[in-house]
């Protein structure tokens, strides 16, 4: 039987492998705080597609897509970024980030407006601000259904409503890739719906994506691969693992993989856990 992401993968091919990948890392090895933490992880993200990062509390998700953004250095392997090697890549411009759920201005006095817009800095540094970006914030804005609460203090916004702020800020950009760090955690159904929606939008223009998840969710029809990371090391690498019954629902910690066939049991069981 085809899963839902088999059969919207068919429906919306990849942009090819004339491209460099978004994401090359290769026997990353990292640490936190003297505690090892990645232990060899390869990882690739090809242009227009989507990546789900999963595993248990502590497998090394956050720490691998903060390694590929550079706040966690390597301290073995190798990064590319579209191509060029991490140490000579400046074009941030080319990425936008989803950290995890925190509040938007991080206890600075700041409107939605203000915070979105600094997600228009690396275009033109320390440049006045001109009509074009004063539109992108616009349209960021009007994808995540903030537009009306544009001029209101984050300072006042729930969580779901700081998280979409956060989302807009990485959306003004236009980024290449996207990379998103449990984007879904403690929000409600209708704004992981938004989320979906959201992305569904960024692949059709050829974003690249990379999600940290818990559960797949409203995401999974969009979801090309998964890489489920155990310990610090991958131990899948394929066709997402499908979540089923009561590991399906919002709110439930991991997803447990469950499949048709055999080999497919015996790639994934137990690794999420």
């Amino acid at each position: 039987m085809i899963s839902t992401a088999d059969s919207d993968q068919a429906r919306r091919p990849l942009l090819g492998d004339a491209a460099p990948a978004a994401v090359c890392l290769r026997d990353a090895v990292a640490s936190v705080g003297g505690r090892p933490v990645l232990r060899g992880v390869d990882l690739t993200v090809r242009p227009g597609e989507v990546v789900a990062l999963l595993g248990a509390n502590g497998s090394g998700k956050s720490t691998t897509v903060k390694s590929v953004i550079g706040s966690v250095p390597l301290d073995r392997g190798d990064l590319e970024l579209f191509g060029t090697p991490f140490s000579r890549f400046r074009d941030w411009r080319r990425v936008g980030y989803v950290p995890q759920r925190t509040t938007a201005a991080s206890g600075v006095p700041a409107t939605v407006r203000e915070v979105v817009s600094t997600g228009r800095l690396p275009l033109h540094r320390l440049l006045p601000f001109r009509r074009k970006d004063r539109e992108a914030v616009d349209r960021a804005l009007a994808a995540v259904g903030m537009l009306d609460r544009a001029s209101d203090g984050v300072a006042n916004l729930s969580g779901g409503q700081h998280q979409r702020v956060l989302i807009a800020r990485a959306l003004v950009g236009e980024p290449d890739l996207l990379i998103m760090d449990e984007p879904m955690a403690g929000v409600d159904v209708v704004s992981q719906q938004l989320l979906a929606e959201i992305l569904r939008r960024e692949v059709e223009r050829g974003c690249s994506v990379l999600l940290v998840l818990h559960e797949l969710g409203p995401l999974e029809p969009l979801i090309d691969r998964a890489v489920v990371l155990r310990d610090g090391c991958v131990a899948h690498d394929g066709p997402p693992p499908r979540g089923v019954g009561q590991h399906a629902l919002p709110g439930h910690d991991h997803v447990h993989p469950h499949a048709d066939d055999d080999h497919h049991r015996s790639t994934t069981r137990g690794l999420l856990t």
